[in-house]
């Protein structure tokens, strides 16, 4: 048996150490991949109690309830920031996508305890395909900012909308990751293939560096 709550607390320690070193931007970068990890945990908490208040299988589960739940809970942190210390455009970008990797990084590690390490490929693949599944995810909604940022009410719907977006391209991804067979593989591959299509054909044409 996993106990995440060590898990995080192992990873959390060196990054709270480092905050409290660090200054300015490189800090403000550790807060966001540390609050990434916070909302993994925390959105692992809220599922657990939606599937056994519902009375759902944990399969069913994995496909109703966490995409939902994860989605929402890792747009928290950037709200937060958004509302309280209102940041220019391209730090509310890289909020977003800081957050998706801290997200993703604990969400990997968690998945590591829990299914032994005995798999390199499939482990290697489901970690590659779930960092860019929660990095497209991120990526999607820090276009929104990027793109909707100079009109409040424009912002908020179209945020809105690509959070639904996500979730249900969230839920498909695990849809197909928990299948065997090509459809493991062809679920994994295609966060990896939207990635690498944005970084040939998009990523130049939009600067979304701090």
């Amino acid at each position: 048996m996993s106990y995440i709550e060590n898990i995080y607390i192992c990873l959390a320690a060196p990054q709270l150490l480092a905050i409290f070193c660090l200054r300015r931007e490189a800090r403000r970068h550790l807060i966001f991949l540390l609050s990434g990890m916070t909302a993994c945990l925390f959105s692992a908490y809220i599922s657990t109690f939606l599937t056994g208040a519902l009375g759902l299988e944990v399969a069913m589960a994995s496909h109703e309830i966490a995409p939902l739940v994860e989605e929402a809970v890792k747009l928290l942190p950037v709200l937060f920031y958004l509302m309280i210390f209102e940041p220019d455009k391209k730090n509310a970008v890289s909020a977003a996508m800081l957050v998706a990797i801290g997200f993703a990084t604990f969400e990997n590690v968690c998945f590591l305890i829990s299914y032994g390490s005995a798999d390199l490929l499939r482990l290697l693949i489901r970690g590659f395909g779930t960092g860019a599944m929660h990095a497209g995810c991120g990526m999607v909604v820090a276009l929104g900012l990027f793109f909707l940022w100079d009109q409040a009410w424009l912002r908020a719907v179209g945020v809105f909308a690509l959070l639904c977006v996500v979730i249900r391209f969230h839920a498909a991804f695990n849809l197909f990751v928990n299948q065997t067979g090509a459809a493991f593989w062809i679920g994994s591959a295609i966060p990896l293939t939207l990635m690498l299509l944005y970084l040939v054909f998009f990523h130049r044409k939009v600067d979304l560096s701090p």
